[in-house]
């Protein structure tokens, strides 16, 4: 018995293996093949890990036949400590001694100098599947330099951490383009990167295309949220600390990038993202609100000079994600004093940039309720299901 008891003990504590083998576990498993022979460069970050945890810019710098020369980091850094919108300083990288070339600096998109001497560009890192997350930004300004410049470009794929079925939220007007929205995709998509790269690709959207390959994983399906992956979550960046911080970035982030209106969502605290209120607002009232309009899950809180609601969500929650915050803006509106879009001066419109449209002050200040402007995405997501089904891998 003692012996039995010992044995389950010990089984015990050995690490579960991940349901998921990740692109870079697809490509040890090949032996390296696509990069045999040739001087890589890698556009990574510290979400670029294998399944056991072992950085991509480590394994590729002891792979056998495998030149790794140049990294290059996104928004937030290599090691993901830089906060929201800060530049990002080039620099050595201590693990790999390389030099880590800044794509959130002077430039976001690779230039010549950077690439010089590099036979292909692979990139490694976790996205969250929200349109206005920078790190898919980042893989379309490398896909249009890897085709300006005739570089292959490989992407590693990972999880869409909300699973491969999500399509919410509105789309993006061609003006409204930006680097918080730089492919014309729902709000919510439900692709993996290496999905979005393919996509992005056949359409032109980054530019004249690359010679492109993607690694996809083995043992995804669309129907998997990170929860079922069985992989650690790695940060992605300061205010995304948790798994379970993404389907509330996807359902807060567009109602708290209305700068002007004294909103709030719990930036510095330590769960970013899970509540959303105003200056002045009695709790009670605004989850009246909230919850006659289905939110059920909300409840009364408050923080200082803030008030509001404190939300509940997963990401296998039925709830529309991207709805919530208009459903939250609307709410808003509801108990403020005039516009909640008054104060709104921000000279680089962040919001529209986000949203990708102007419509929704128009809409809101009109009155027009939250489910009527949600409908109205209902064709935006129909039309992309059908258009990105010729791209999909699981």
């Amino acid at each position: 018995m003692f012996r039995i008891i010992t044995l389950a003990f010990f089984l015990a504590t050995l690490p579960l293996r991940a349901a998921v083998d990740l692109g870079i576990d697809v490509l040890k498993a090949q032996g390296f093949a696509p990069l045999a022979g040739k001087r890589v460069g890698l556009v990574t970050n510290q979400t670029g890990v294998d399944s056991a945890g072992t950085k991509t810019r480590l394994i590729l710098k002891k792979a056998p036949g495998v030149q790794l020369v140049a990294l290059y980091s996104p928004e937030h850094g290599i090691d993901g400590t830089v906060g929201a919108g800060k530049y990002v300083a080039t620099r050595k990288d201590a693990a790999t001694g390389l030099t880590v070339h800044s794509l959130y600096g002077p430039t976001r998109k690779p230039t010549p100098e950077m690439l010089r001497g590099i036979d292909v560009l692979v990139y490694d890192m976790q996205d969250i599947g929200v349109r206005s997350y920078t790190y898919v930004s980042t893989m379309a300004k490398c896909m249009e330099a890897c085709g300006e410049q005739k570089i292959p470009f490989v992407v590693l794929d990972r999880p869409n951490p909300l699973g491969g079925q999500r399509v919410e939220g509105p789309g993006i007007e061609e003006k409204w383009k930006s680097f918080v929205g730089q492919l014309p995709v729902p709000y919510l998509h439900g692709m993996t990167v290496g999905e979005l790269a393919k996509m992005a690709n056949a359409h032109g959207w980054a530019g004249p295309r690359c010679q492109l390959t993607v690694v996809p994983m083995q043992g995804w399906s669309r129907d998997m949220t990170w929860s079922r992956t069985g992989l650690r979550w790695v940060q992605t960046s300061p205010n995304i600390p948790r798994a379970t911080s993404v389907p509330y970035y996807a359902a807060t982030s567009i109602f708290g990038s209305l700068e002007g209106a004294a909103l709030d969502v719990g930036i510095g605290t330590d769960a970013p993202f899970q509540c959303a209120g105003k200056c002045g607002l009695d709790p009670a009232a605004f989850v009246r609100e909230l919850r006659s309009c289905g939110l059920q899950s909300a409840e009364p809180y408050s923080r200082g000079e803030f008030a509001g609601a404190r939300l509940n969500l997963s990401a296998e929650s039925a709830v529309n994600l991207a709805a919530v915050n208009i459903q939250l803006l609307c709410a808003a509106q509801k108990f403020s004093r005039g516009s909640i879009f008054a104060r709104y001066h921000d000279a680089d419109n962040i919001l529209w940039k986000i949203y990708g449209s102007t419509s929704l002050r128009t809409q809101i200040e009109k009155g027009v309720n939250a489910a009527a402007i949600i409908a109205g995405w209902q064709s935006v997501a129909e039309r992309f299901r059908s258009a990105r089904q010729a791209f999909l891998l699981y």
